[in-house]
């Protein structure tokens, strides 16, 4: 009988996703709030609706933050039938840890105590396993002390941790992208990381390009939607917005560029005037840009649904990247199904853990419980833009590390 695997704070799914695609493992429950940001509802991100599209279960929603620990004991044995709890994942908010937010620097945000939180539920319901994924900062941010009490917690109840801090380029994600990841076992089962999978192996370059993910899809403007996949859409552009995209160079332009060329200057907004001003460009140029071809894209955040939060426009084609673009950019594979309005589909992939990334951690979790080490070949999730050829030996791949740092 497979493994069983409850997922707190679920989100569209992208960490239950590598297990559920693992025939180890199978996920009994989730559980959601769908809470976009403090000042919306519950249920207004709508990400219950893309993990039942994917995942095959209705995640439970309820405030994780507000729940009696003996309600969702009461939740979680409904979901076992009777068996134990093998994986408890539990991947709490980042927003709060994120050093993007420049509050963050000062403000320890409420959120932040549901790394607490995940603690306490995994004391009383008891896994073999706690999988937790956040923002760099968790482990060596301000508010690291959520962190040190997961950690005393867990290591008070007999469980051994292993973490750490990962680019997840180097493990073919086409994406800079640097995250903690927390491992926790108990009754003497070993934790394992990223770095002992792929131990004396690398990607190649290519496979960790914005070509290698999204060259293959057809040619969009900005508003249309590909008549054969429904997430291949991007929002329409205003004319002010589309006059500048334009004029942008393909292949990692910025609207820096404009003031190469005549009249450049009458497509730059307020603040782009004022960074010119005051010579403070900071990664303001990174606004409105496009992404490079041949190098892996920046961070996807959660706001990635407009140009002006980041480089998110296409490479080449006057609009935003779509749906289907970033979800590849972002490990899913892409018969992935994405549910809800276009700005929430775009949140619910600058939210989630890879999917590419999470079958990995699936395999992790396997070796833990079974110590039999995969074969890393057998660790490439289907229909994503990483496939086995693109593994390498790692005395061959230096050129690699250095692009994906």
């Amino acid at each position: 009988m497979p493994n069983t695997v409850i997922d707190f704070f679920s989100g569209s799914g992208g960490m239950s996703y590598g297990f559920h695609c693992h025939d180890s493992f199978e996920v009994v429950a989730a559980f959601d709030a769908q809470v976009g940001k403090p000042s919306s509802g519950k249920g207004s991100l709508q990400c219950n609706q893309t993990y039942l599209a994917n995942i095959g279960i209705a995640p439970t929603e309820v405030d994780l933050s507000q729940i009696e620990i003996n309600e969702l004991k009461q939740h979680v044995a409904k979901a076992l039938n009777g068996r134990e709890l093998d994986v408890m994942i539990s991947c709490a908010p980042c927003t709060g840890f994120s050093r993007a937010k420049s509050n963050n620097h000062t403000l320890d945000d409420p959120r932040n105590s549901l790394v607490r939180r995940s603690a306490d539920f995994a004391v009383a319901l008891q896994p073999k396993i706690l999988i937790m994924e956040n923002a760099r900062e968790l482990l060596q941010g301000n508010f690291t002390e959520h962190f040190l009490y997961l950690k005393k917690t867990m290591e008070a109840a007999g469980y051994s941790l292993k973490y750490g801090i990962h680019f997840l380029s180097l493990f073919g994600l086409p994406q800079k992208r640097e995250r903690a990841l927390i491992v926790a076992t108990k009754d003497g089962i070993e934790p394992r990381d990223l770095e002992q999978l792929w131990e004396g192996h690398c990607v190649s370059n290519e496979a960790i390009t914005v070509r290698r993910a999204i060259s293959h899809l057809p040619a969009l403007e900005a508003g249309q939607s590909c008549n054969y996949d429904e997430c291949h859409i991007s929002p329409k552009l205003k004319y002010a917005s589309f006059e500048r995209m334009k004029r942008i160079p393909p292949d990692g332009g910025s609207w820096i560029d404009l003031l190469k060329i005549k009249n450049g200057k009458d497509y730059l907004i307020p603040s782009m005037l004022r960074s010119v001003e005051s010579g403070r460009l900071g990664s303001h140029p990174d606004v409105y840009g496009r992404m490079w071809w041949d190098k892996p894209s920046i961070t996807i955040k959660r706001e990635c649904s407009h140009n002006g939060n980041g480089r998110y426009s296409h490479p080449e084609q006057h609009r935003l990247c779509t749906v289907r673009e970033l979800g590849l950019l972002q490990g899913f594979p892409e018969s992935y199904k994405f549910r809800g309005t276009l700005s929430n589909m775009y949140r619910h992939i600058g939210d989630a853990v890879p999917p590419l990334i999470s079958f990995q951690i699936a395999h992790l979790c396997n070796w833990s419980l079974t110590g039999i080490k995969p074969q890393l070949r057998n660790c490439i999730l289907p229909g994503c833009s990483l496939i086995p050829k693109d593994i390498t030996p790692r005395n061959s791949g230096e050129n690699q590390l250095r692009m994906a740092l």
